[in-house]
């Protein structure tokens, strides 16, 4: 039996880093949507949420049965008519973001991992309202660099620890290839994904969970407290087959 809901991470699973569904992903989707409920949960934006996988659905998707959990969870949008409605967002303050680059900062001096003087590919410490996020090369760097940055996790791991100990009243974690997402204390996948279980009266032992980080440290991880199934993927190809295989 299909399950009653089933979330995604979006960069490795759904979609290589920041690029859009292809047209056999979003068709794959849209057969998914016909049938159940689809949630998205990711550390990217609601802007990159829709430019990725929304503007990629079929016209006839029902996205009715489509929610957004961006920054981690840390916000829940669902279809209301013909928009988008929030229903929730644990918010961070400016004075909080503030706090959050200088440790973020001083984190990249310490370890020797991130040089703020040279370069990068856009913005390298992002606020996105409900998150701040550091990416090491930048927010728009190309996605062969990106994929050969910390093939190992080492990199972010480190900056994770050293960040975590300068924000202990915040949740640091690992997001992205290169990137570390910062959001409130326990505010994470695990809190959006109980979330939308809640507001769905789906029982966890009802969801599944699929994504390409489902290891500890990786971004992923914090599924783990949650009693939702979990199946790990290795990349967009293998979430392709594994849903095939559900909806057949």
């Amino acid at each position: 039996m299909i399950p009653k809901l089933i979330f995604f991470d979006l960069d490795g699973t759904l979609t290589e880093s920041k690029q859009p569904l292809t047209e056999e992903m979003a068709a794959l989707v849209a057969r998914l949507l016909a049938v159940t409920n689809v949630a998205i949960i990711s550390g990217g934006t609601l802007s990159q949420f829709l430019k990725q996988v929304v503007e990629r659905l079929p016209r006839d998707a029902v996205l009715t049965h489509l929610y957004l959990l961006p920054t981690s969870g840390a916000m829940l949008y669902e279809r209301d008519k013909d928009e988008w409605r929030k229903v929730y967002e644990e918010r961070l303050s400016e004075k909080e973001a503030d706090t959050i680059a200088a440790a973020l900062r001083e984190a990249a001096a310490e370890t020797g991992l991130i040089d703020f003087s040279k370069p990068a590919y856009g913005e390298r410490i992002e606020y996105r309202g409900s998150q701040v996020t550091l990416s090491a090369l930048g927010q728009e760097a190309p996605l062969a660099l990106k994929k050969e940055w910390d093939i190992d996790r080492a990199k972010r791991r480190a900056l994770q620890a050293n960040i975590a100990e300068r924000l202990p009243e915040f949740s640091v974690s690992m997001g992205g290839s290169t990137s570390i997402d910062i959001t409130k204390r326990n505010i994470d996948k695990a809190y959006g994904l109980r979330k939308l279980c809640e507001r769905l009266r789906v029982s966890e032992s009802d969801a599944l969970y699929i994504g390409d980080e489902l290891v500890a440290g990786g971004n992923d991880e914090a599924v783990f407290k949650t009693g939702v199934e979990t199946r790990g993927v290795s990349d967009p190809q293998q979430t392709q087959r594994l849903i095939e295989a559900l909806i057949d």
